[in-house]
């Protein structure tokens, strides 16, 4: 991992530690949970709010009251909302990707779950998450949680992915496969 990436990674730990100590001292990991998940749509969603994150022509005033702005308006936690308010003023809303992920993996770990990252060519359904789900949940013995992500790229079949462990069906994959034997062949 480089240098920078490595503060930020740090940087964004910290925020996350200290926003779930304190909702957990709380009780109100589940509300949490709904902001996590509300924000990093949101993230994916507004090329506005991804822009005020990254983009250093904004002073840490404007910052600021932006995303305090967005935090009213979407209705987080205080503790988020605070933590929100402190990173623009520090000019640390950069990390907020990274700091979401650290959260809904913090989160998953207090619940006894296991993330699992799954990519499919086309939008799954509600009774094909399920039962990816509990073919999931029997494979590694603990309650699973699923963040997917539509690539179309990947023709048909699914990538998924828990902690270090990866299983590539895709058609994608399979003729890139084929493609390497046919170069040993030919």
């Amino acid at each position: 991992m480089s240098e920078p990436a490595s503060i930020s990674s740090g940087i964004a730990e910290r925020y996350a530690a200290a926003v779930f100590d304190i909702t957990k001292g709380e009780g109100a990991l589940d509300k949490l949970e709904q902001d996590v998940d509300a924000l990093a749509q949101a993230l994916a969603e507004s090329a506005d709010l991804r822009d005020l994150i990254h983009s250093p022509i904004y002073s840490r005033a404007a910052q600021q009251q932006a995303i305090m702005a967005v935090a009213d308006k979407m209705g987080l936690s205080k503790s988020l909302k605070n933590t929100l308010g402190l990173m623009g003023s520090k000019r640390r809303l950069f990390v907020l990707p990274a700091m979401l992920t650290q959260l809904r993996e913090m989160i998953a770990e207090e619940k006894g779950e296991v993330t699992a990252d799954v990519t499919s060519a086309i939008e799954l359904t509600k009774a094909q998450r399920n039962e990816l789900a509990k073919t999931l949940k029997a494979k590694v013995g603990r309650d699973v949680k699923l963040n997917t992500i539509v690539d179309a790229g990947l023709i048909g079949g699914l990538i998924v992915k828990v902690g270090s462990k990866m299983i590539d069906t895709s058609i994608r994959s399979k003729l890139a496969s084929l493609q390497n034997a046919m170069k040993e062949v030919g």
